[in-house]
């Protein structure tokens, strides 16, 4: 069952998705791993509107998900769907935000790349996410026995050098970048922070 706070998170974490995509990284044919990876390559090349590629992109996953474990799956759905809306949703107001902020390609990429691994990071922080290639590298290592964080960086990696090739050598450098900072996002919204208790002797 979908408890009211985590579907505030999964609202939050998908907001935070959808500012990072429409007005960082398309702007400069950013991209970033995973199932957002592939949709945005489909979005560059194709005019494919990025949350409905992501929903159809996470269709596979999804099914192999259901024979595997379930719970994953029901975890992610909403997640997937949400951030699939909010994505198509926001991007009518990407005209708006580039005519009132100017940034350039770097900054555009790390500044994408923290919103998205922020708005991952919250989500997966309270047991949501949006499922796509994660989830597939979590079922990968549950059925190979391979640690999942392999799986997560194969993937990511097929996926950027493929928009790098398709798309543009300076589209691989800033999806670096992008990657990177959201890397750090999530690891800094999903670290255990621990409480120091100070004792006090007499």
């Amino acid at each position: 069952m979908l408890s009211l706070q985590k579907l505030a998170v999964t609202v939050v974490g998908s907001l935070l998705l959808a500012i990072g995509i429409n007005f960082f990284l398309v702007p400069f044919m950013v991209l970033d791993g995973g199932v957002i990876g592939i949709s945005l390559i489909a979005n560059y090349l194709f005019g494919i509107k990025i949350g409905l590629s992501m929903l159809l992109s996470s269709l596979p996953i999804f099914v192999l998900a259901w024979f595997y474990d379930r719970a994953v799956l029901f975890n992610s759905l909403h997640g997937l769907l949400l951030s699939s809306y909010f994505i198509d949703l926001l991007e009518p107001l990407q005209y708006y935000f580039l005519y009132e902020v100017e940034l350039t390609p770097f900054s555009s990429s790390a500044l994408g790349g923290w919103f998205i691994g922020a708005g991952i990071g919250i989500m997966l922080r309270y047991g949501a996410s949006t499922g796509g290639t994660d989830m597939l590298a979590h079922l990968l290592a549950k059925i190979v026995k391979i640690n999942v964080g392999i799986f997560v960086f194969i993937i990511d990696g097929i996926i950027v050098s493929l928009g790098g090739l398709l798309i543009s050598p300076e589209t691989f450098l800033l999806s670096i970048v992008s990657i990177t900072a959201g890397g750090i996002a999530t690891s800094l919204c999903t670290m255990r922070w621990k409480r120091v208790r100070k004792t006090h002797t007499p």
